[in-house]
């Protein structure tokens, strides 16, 4: 089984965490950041992943941490629940539209953290969510769970459209990268034997 469980602790958040890449896109998200809790589980649901979320952070001074944070332990758990990465396809793509936003997102579960971000968001704000942190959400995420990230806004000007469109598109992308190729279940998906 391909699970992970976590719980990270700083003087900003406190996090506890359950993830299974093999799930059927349950979630339960709890944050304390509203925008996040709805995008999460748009990961989980597309991504076909069952994704448990409890935080608690300084939200009374912004939601930077929070959303940061959640990232980071989302990203480790990522990285625990793949191991040794063996049979996985490893590269996944997806071109998702979002209404009028076009987003395109491919990944490569290389063990080599890079986060490519190609996306202009017009608003500062989406609600009371600073737009800003969609970044720093993936930076976490992708320094922890090991992985290359590219994520291109090809159309598209209304913020919350281009941010949906995101999360939709890199749950689709990372889903088909841990799918288990049958034939290739027993290798690692790499002329140097580990990833």
């Amino acid at each position: 089984m391909r699970t992970a469980e976590l719980n990270r602790v700083t003087a900003e958040t406190d996090i506890k965490l359950t993830l299974d890449l093999d799930g059927r896109g349950a979630s339960d998200i709890d944050t304390g950041v509203g925008f996040l809790d709805h995008m999460l589980t748009l990961l989980a649901r597309h991504g076909r992943m069952d994704i448990s979320v409890s935080a608690n952070g300084d939200n009374y001074v912004d939601d930077h941490h929070t959303v940061e944070d959640v990232g980071i332990a989302l990203g480790k758990a990522f990285a625990d629940a793949l191991g040794d990465k063996r049979g996985i396809r490893r590269y996944g793509d997806c071109t998702l539209p979002m209404d009028e936003a076009l987003i395109l997102s491919a990944v490569d579960i290389s063990g080599r953290p890079h986060l490519s971000f190609g996306l202009e968001i017009p608003a500062e704000k989406v609600g009371t969510f600073d737009t800003e942190l969609v970044e720093e959400f993936w930076l976490g995420f992708v320094r922890n769970a090991g992985i290359t990230l590219h994520i291109r806004q090809l159309a598209g000007k209304n913020s919350h459209h281009i941010i949906e469109g995101t999360f939709k598109s890199v749950a689709r992308s990372l889903r088909q990268a841990v799918s288990i190729e049958p034939e290739f279940a027993n290798e690692i998906p790499s002329t140097k034997g580990l990833l």
